[in-house]
């Protein structure tokens, strides 16, 4: 009987170890697909006036190049478009350069924990993708709208407003879904902005601080 009784398979214990298994091996897949989602690459804009190559919103065809990298809440890059947007926008309308517009995010700290210049971000995309027509307008309209650093910037339903007025009213949803916010953080990290307004001529960038702005005058004619 003894031995009868060590024979016996203690099926309790291997269901035990099988159960631990299993949640283990669920565990594991658990992690890799949270890993996975956490270094997937964010939803990129897709549009004729977008640069699939660079992530730029692209216009004009000329030999020279001019990237603009700009976050929606930075003085400096307000006060360069008032010095300079008009112009360049003119003349990539001419053909006379190609302008491409990197919006990025380097300054959410300074909008109370609301993200607001990755927000606007994702909105320029966001108009870029569904009205591209109505991107220039746009961008001018968040600067001419800009906040103050260290407030809490626009709401999501003031962005949506300002595309609506500038005739991109398609652009609502994604403004409300945040759609690009994670493609944004990708772009600034991508093109190494530690400051904006940054500038690159001809894939040059330029040293504003030092007077490499008569570069640009130079481009400009």
């Amino acid at each position: 009987m003894a031995a009868a009784a060590k024979s016996n398979t203690n099926w309790f214990a291997v269901g035990i170890s099988i159960a631990v298994v299993v949640v283990l091996v669920a565990l594991g897949a658990l992690v890799v697909f949270l890993n996975s989602q956490a270094t997937a690459p964010g939803v990129a804009p897709q549009s004729a006036i977008i640069n699939e190559d660079n992530g730029a919103v692209t216009f004009g065809t000329g030999e020279d190049e001019v990237d603009t990298f700009v976050d929606f809440m930075c003085p400096g890059c307000n006060a360069f478009e008032q010095q300079y947007g008009t112009q360049l926008q003119e003349a990539a309308a001419n053909n006379d350069i190609t302008l491409n517009i990197h919006p990025i995010s380097i300054l959410d700290r300074l909008s109370q924990n609301t993200e607001y210049s990755t927000r606007a971000a994702s909105a320029a995309y966001c108009v870029a993708a569904e009205a591209p027509d109505s991107f220039l307008t746009f961008f001018n309209a968040l600067f001419e709208n800009q906040p103050a650093e260290n407030s809490t910037g626009l709401t999501d339903e003031d962005l949506t407003a300002l595309a609506e007025q500038s005739g991109a009213g398609a652009a609502a949803g994604c403004i409300a879904d945040g759609t690009y916010k994670d493609f944004v953080a990708e772009q600034t990290d991508a093109h190494k902005i530690q400051g904006t307004p940054t500038i690159d001529i001809n894939g040059e960038r330029l040293d504003l601080q030092a007077g490499d702005a008569t570069k640009i005058d130079d481009i400009l004619g």
